[in-house]
């Protein structure tokens, strides 16, 4: 079971999802038809940066930065008025149910099943590494409707709702002692055909437009998030009169220069999408870079402040111990929207048009 303190931080999310959303400031990106700001690409850069200036809270689940890009560009007219307005809102809180305990990076082996019947279909399976599960209201998921060995050409993308029969969720917990990720549990869950976005066995093209949606969606959030925490860690190493040494000014200044091209990288990212209205490959330069910078990032933070950094709590703990749940959460990181080793592929293939390995051609 989640504490009372993390009951407390989701409803806090949700209600300032709402304040927002209420108040004409949610979905900067979005079109005004739905709630959003409609924003140009500048507009968004300010906006970013001045919510990460004063550490307001992150909408809860997965839907405005992932699940409402794709319905906005393959939703059916009744799916994007029934579920992006409260999911703006954080009336209802969404999660990704992509990976499982078999299938990871290799999603096309997925083996959760989505049997017709009738006007439904009957899912069977688990998913696995879902964040927000455990409070989510649906789940956007990937389901085999074709054979068992039918690959990409035999998966379909689902809204399933998480308070049907049949759904279990148990919390993940991690090495930091928190549960930022969840196992669920799909035994013949019934849901409406009406819930499928795209068409049946379509679903592989609207996973990886989700994948790119969700390596890119962040980019410009994440930029203006670094940007404060740098400037935090300078000052509070200021503090402690780290910054007389050299050696720890030179490791800093990489720091710094990282979190700099993460920001022009990520106005990249989102012109592309901006542009063309899918952030395409260069998305897995972006989640790449940001996952490589968070491990970078927070491995200097720690070596610099010192042994009681390593501290997850006590006197000594250093702010709490967020450094070191930082660091600790941090290792995820090259795993998490997809591996370094698939974005690497993905530049490999699509960027730099290199031959796939062992086929001897050229990538799609």
């Amino acid at each position: 079971m989640r504490g009372l303190e993390y009951g407390k931080r989701i409803a806090y999310m949700r209600s300032w999802a709402a304040t927002l959303y209420d108040h004409g400031f949610a979905g900067p990106a979005w079109p005004r038809d739905y709630g959003g700001m409609q924003l140009s690409l500048a507009e968004q850069v300010g906006y970013h940066d001045e919510f990460a200036k004063h550490a307001v809270p992150s909408h809860p689940g997965n839907g405005p930065s992932i699940a409402g890009p794709t319905l906005l560009r393959f939703g059916t007219p009744e799916q994007r008025r029934r579920y992006l307005p409260p999911m703006l809102r954080g009336d209802e809180v969404w999660a990704q149910g992509f990976s499982e305990p078999s299938a990871g990076s290799d999603l096309q082996s997925l083996t959760t099943s989505a049997r017709r019947d009738g006007d439904d279909y009957v899912v069977r399976g688990s998913k696995l590494w879902s964040s927000y599960a455990d409070v989510a209201d649906f789940m956007f998921a990937l389901v085999r409707t074709g054979d068992r060995d039918s690959g990409a050409h035999g998966i379909s993308y689902l809204l399933i709702d998480l308070r049907r029969d049949g759904v279990t969720v148990r919390p993940l917990r991690d090495m930091s002692g928190g549960s930022r990720f969840c196992e669920v549990f799909l035994d013949d869950v019934r849901v409406p055909a009406v819930n499928r976005v795209g068409s049946e066995n379509g679903g592989w093209q609207l996973a990886r437009t989700t994948l790119g949606y969700e390596r890119a969606a962040r980019s410009l959030s994440h930029a203006s998030s670094y940007r404060r925490r740098m400037d935090h860690l300078i000052k509070l190493l200021q503090a402690r009169g780290v910054l007389g040494d050299a050696v720890a000014r030179d490791r800093l200044a990489r720091c710094e220069s990282a979190v700099r091209v993460l920001s022009f990288n990520a106005a990249r990212t989102a012109s592309a999408l901006e542009t063309t209205g899918s952030p395409g490959p260069s998305a897995s330069i972006a989640r790449l870079f940001q996952s490589q910078l968070e491990q970078t990032f927070y491995e200097a933070a720690v070596d610099l402040l010192g042994p009681d950094a390593l501290l997850l709590s006590g006197e000594r703990a250093i702010e709490g111990g967020r450094w070191a749940a930082g660091y600790l959460h941090s290792r995820g990181a090259t795993i998490g929207a997809g591996t370094a080793e698939i974005q690497r592929n993905t530049i490999a293939e699509q960027i730099l048009e290199m031959p796939r390995s062992g086929t001897g051609g050229q990538s799609s």
